[in-house]
């Protein structure tokens, strides 16, 4: 954003987010856990600071960093090669581009394993594993 644009009100920001941040956050995993805690306008999603901040993330050893960066690197790069295309219609089941969805499949991929799951974990194993991590770190 240029430092004219203005967040409003719905909107969470994250200053100086990684691309380990990214990653993370566009990984089906965080989706997972966004979908259990956050709120709704109508059958809309409210994302917000607390859904941001208690999401638990395990503790990211330096090459384990660097795979995500280069995960979060392929996203934006499949991004960019449509560039006609809004992020809405990227994001379209139907119509989302093939560079992006293997993109977003690695990350997963990647995501999953850094928690300790398996790439074909569901909803619920994450959830279990999340909530877990979640009330242990106030343990921590």
């Amino acid at each position: 954003m240029d430092p004219k644009t203005i967040a409003g009100d719905a909107t969470t920001i994250v200053y100086d987010a990684t691309l380990e941040d990214f990653a993370i956050l566009e990984s089906s995993l965080h989706v997972a856990w966004m979908k259990t805690v956050a709120g709704r306008l109508k059958s809309d999603y409210r994302y917000s600071s607390s859904v941001y901040y208690n999401f638990p993330i395990p503790k990211l050893t330096n090459e384990l960093k660097e795979k995500l960066e280069k995960s979060a690197e392929g996203i934006l790069n499949a991004r960019a090669n449509h560039p006609s295309l809004s992020l809405a219609d990227m994001y379209k089941e139907l119509l989302m581009p093939s560079d992006l969805r293997d993109a977003h499949r690695k990350n997963d991929k990647l995501i999953l394993q850094a928690y300790g799951l398996n790439k074909d974990a569901t909803d619920q194993d994450i959830l279990k594993v999340l909530f877990k991590m979640y009330n242990n770190k106030d343990n921590d």
